[in-house]
């Protein structure tokens, strides 16, 4: 028995200590394993080789749980390089995130919900949204040109081709964890002076989100004219 109780403690003093970081990694591993409907508190301690109990100082619940992960899989995304114009950095990085969603097949359902489901995307999603405006903006784009490119990119700037950046904050309970505004200016200073400078027409849109005409036919029009452009090339 003393000597079974002394293995146990070697083994767990060579375990690193407990962390949330550590706790997404494994969440994360388990749902590439067998999905999200996989995950349990139960299936991550066991993984962890911990109580479940230990991983409630880390993550609150199943929702703080899926929110971090998400976090770790923006955090596999390229970084933004130094040395390519903006349609370089911007094409490499979405090219990037679509490389992770590969990895992680489960991830766009959880990202749509989760974000969805939050009045503001995780930290980590809006650093990512954030990096991106600027570097638009860094390429020369006016506000409001980075503005009509980031409805047109939509969740392709994660990756896939799906709505995902909905408003509808009148839906949803305010969020207890949202930034004081001085806080959001400076963590985020792109996004902040996308939304200070942006106006949609309430009139004319179209279910949820920022669907408004104008919005609509500028997409429309990129589109056409991108396809009579390869038309016109061949």
């Amino acid at each position: 028995m003393v000597e079974m109780t002394t293995e146990a403690g070697v083994a767990a003093r060579s375990r690193p200590p407990l962390s949330k970081r550590r706790v997404l990694e494994a969440a994360v591993a388990l749902a590439d394993e067998g999905g999200v409907d996989a995950l349990s508190m139960r299936n991550i301690a066991q993984a962890l080789g911990v109580v479940p109990m230990a991983l409630y100082k880390h993550v609150a619940n199943k929702n703080e749980l899926l929110d971090g992960m998400i976090d770790v899989l923006v955090d596999e995304i390229d970084p933004p390089a130094d040395d390519t114009d903006w349609k370089t950095t911007v094409r490499r990085r979405v090219l990037s995130a679509r490389g992770m969603l590969l990895r992680h097949p489960w991830a766009p359902a959880v990202i749509e919900s989760r974000t969805k489901a939050r009045a503001t995307p995780t930290p980590a999603v809006m650093a990512y949204l954030d990096s991106m405006i600027g570097i638009f903006r860094a390429g020369g784009f006016s506000i409001h040109l980075v503005h009509h490119a980031m409805h047109v990119m939509g969740s392709r700037l994660l990756g896939f081709s799906q709505e995902l950046f909905e408003d509808r904050a009148g839906d949803r309970e305010p969020d207890p964890e949202a930034l004081p505004p001085e806080e959001m200016a400076a963590r985020y200073p792109h996004i902040t002076e996308l939304a200070m400078a942006v106006t949609h027409d309430p009139e004319s849109v179209v279910g949820s989100g920022c669907d408004d005409q104008f919005e609509f036919e500028f997409a429309l029009d990129l589109t056409l004219d991108g396809l009579d452009r390869l038309l016109n090339a061949t």
